[in-house]
């Protein structure tokens, strides 16, 4: 049976796995059609040469199915695969209308915990999908797109655990390369990620640091423990069951990483381009307030790094 997917967004995170699944298609002719919803310069080295995907175990070029700007030449799909900034999620899930049919099912891959709902909100009749990539990957110029750092990970679920679709979806997945694992509690593994890239994108666009100093700057150590033990107090709160161990882990982890490497957020910020501040902070002190919970630090750093913005 055809199965019609289409990736919304071909940066480092779309273009990584839309290229597994474009050569996977290419290899396997009948059984998948891949849709590379894509723009500007970008768009036309995809359909002058293709999408050239370097791994860390080699390089390839994969034509898709179809690469176009306009979502009503691709027609309705099974799948829809949205990788593209948290702040534009609005206005792409309305550009992509005329793709998502009633049985159309939906996958967000992109940062935060409010994805979901977001798009429930606006396709109620249609099912969405938790998901989250684990994945260091960056657009080095159009048509050109690389991984690095040998994580590769997508975690995927929704609350009913398991059903023909997601099994076959990860069967897919894993078929084509994705280090794909399809997840009972999707949720959990959602706040997982956002517990990290939050807090650290939060702290290390606040004080211009590292990741590395969060952990071993005898100053920022002690603030980012407090930010993670704010995050956590809203976690519990949320009811996601989150480890009680996860700040202890969370600090292992940072303190592994190479040095000098920052979050994408305080690159972005020093470079005068647009964050992800909303869903990355803002989302916090709104939950924070729903429960009634004191998150000082958030709240700070949120309205420091949106004044600043605003000026």
């Amino acid at each position: 049976m055809l199965t019609k997917i289409a990736i919304i967004g071909l940066g480092g995170v779309g273009g990584y796995y839309g290229g597994l699944l474009s050569r996977f298609s290419e290899n396997n002719p009948g059984l998948l059609e891949v849709t590379f919803i894509v723009r500007g310069s970008h768009l036309e080295k995809i359909n002058e040469q293709g999408l050239k995907v370097i791994t860390e175990t080699g390089t390839f070029t994969t034509h898709p199915y179809r690469a176009t700007a306009i979502a009503e030449e691709a027609g309705v799909m099974d799948y829809v695969i949205l990788a593209t900034k948290s702040y534009d999620l609005d206005a792409v899930a309305e550009q992509i209308r005329p793709m998502v049919g009633k049985s159309t099912i939906l996958l967000p891959l992109l940062n935060g915990i409010d994805n979901v709902s977001r798009l429930r909100n606006l396709y109620p009749e249609n099912e969405v999908w938790y998901g989250c990539a684990y994945i260091i990957a960056r657009l080095n110029e159009p048509g050109v797109v690389e991984s690095s750092g040998n994580v590769h990970y997508l975690h995927f679920g929704h609350e009913k655990g398991t059903s023909p679709e997601l099994q076959t979806i990860e069967e897919l997945f894993v078929k084509a390369g994705i280090e794909a694992s399809l997840k009972e509690n999707a949720l959990r593994a959602i706040w997982r990620k956002f517990f990290y890239i939050s807090t650290t994108a939060a702290l290390t666009t606040h004080l211009n640091t590292t990741f590395s100093e969060l952990v071993w700057n005898g100053e920022y150590s002690p603030l980012y423990r407090n930010l993670m033990q704010e995050l956590y107090a809203v976690s519990v709160a949320e009811e996601v069951g989150l480890s009680e161990h996860i700040i202890d882990d969370m600090m292992r982890y940072g303190g592994s990483l190479p040095e000098g490497t920052t979050s994408s957020m305080n690159s972005d910020y020093l470079a005068g381009r647009r964050i992800e501040l909303e869903t990355l902070v803002g989302v916090v002190v709104r939950l924070a307030k729903k429960h009634r919970i004191a998150v000082p630090l958030y709240s700070m750093i949120y309205e420091k790094l949106k004044s600043t913005l605003s000026d």
